[in-house]
C-alpha cells in the first residue's frame, strides 16, 4: 500500500517515520489562503488538511493513501500563522507570553482507491510562563520561530517557554500520531 505524505515539513516526516517507514512524500501545492477562517479553529484546519490532501491526489498517478495536514496557532480568536519577519515573529511570542494559547491540528486521509475521505483534528492548550523582551529577542535572533505557526517550536529551543501543556505534545509539534494511527484504523489501513 502506498502512503503519501502531503507535506514539505522535516518534523512531519519524522513523527510519521514512527508509524510507518513505508511513505513518499509529495509536497502540497494548496493556496492555504483559499479557506476562509470563520471563527471555528477546528473546521478552519481540517479544510486546510483536506486541501493539501486533495492537491496532492490530484498529482498521483498511482493509488495511495494520502495524509494532509494543518498546524494553527490561536490565541484570543486570532490566527497566529508563520511570521512574516523579525517584528512579528517577537510580536506573536509578546502575545503568548503568560497566557494560555491553543494549537489545533487538523487531518485529513484521503483513499484514493475508494475515494474515502477522512477528518478530524486534536485541539490542545498550552500555557507559556512569563517571557522577559530580552529572551523573546535572543530566541527570534536564532531564526528557529521563522517557519513555525504562533513563531515557536515546542520540540526546540522554545520549550523553555511552556509551562503547562493539556492535550496532545504531538499535535504541537505538527502531527498528532495517536489520532492519525487511529483515523487510518478505522479505514482499514493497519501500519
Amino acid at each position: 500500500m502506498n502512503i503519501v505524505l502531503a507535506s514539505a515539513s522535516e518534523r512531519r516526516r519524522e513523527l510519521l517515520s514512527r508509524l510507518t517507514e513505508n511513505f513518499t512524500v509529495i509536497v502540497s501545492d494548496f493556496d492555504e489562503s483559499s479557506v476562509e477562517f470563520t471563527g471555528e479553529l477546528e473546521n478552519f484546519v481540517m479544510e486546510i488538511a483536506k486541501g493539501k490532501a486533495l492537491d496532492v491526489l490530484d498529482k498521483l498517478e498511482q493509488q495511495a493513501i494520502i495524509i494532509g495536514c494543518d498546524t494553527i496557532v490561536a490565541i484570543d480568536d486570532k490566527l497566529l500563522g508563520k511570521p512574516k519577519s523579525k517584528e512579528e515573529a517577537i510580536n506573536m511570542l509578546k502575545s503568548l507570553s503568560g497566557k494560555v494559547h491553543q494549537v489545533c491540528s487538523g487531518i485529513a486521509i484521503i483513499d484514493s482507491f475508494t475515494g474515502k475521505i477522512s477528518t478530524d483534528f486534536v485541539t490542545t492548550h498550552i500555557k507559556f510562563s512569563q517571557i522577559s523582551e530580552a529572551n523573546i529577542i535572543k530566541y527570534v535572533d536564532t531564526g528557529d520561530p521563522m517557519d513555525k505557526a504562533g513563531a515557536y517550536g515546542i520540540q526546540g529551543i522554545a520549550g523553555i517557554f511552556v509551562e503547562e501543556i493539556k492535550g496532545c505534545y504531538y499535535s504541537v509539534v505538527g502531527l498528532p500520531i495517536n489520532k492519525l494511527n487511529s483515523m487510518l484504523k478505522g479505514m482499514g489501513v493497519n501500519l
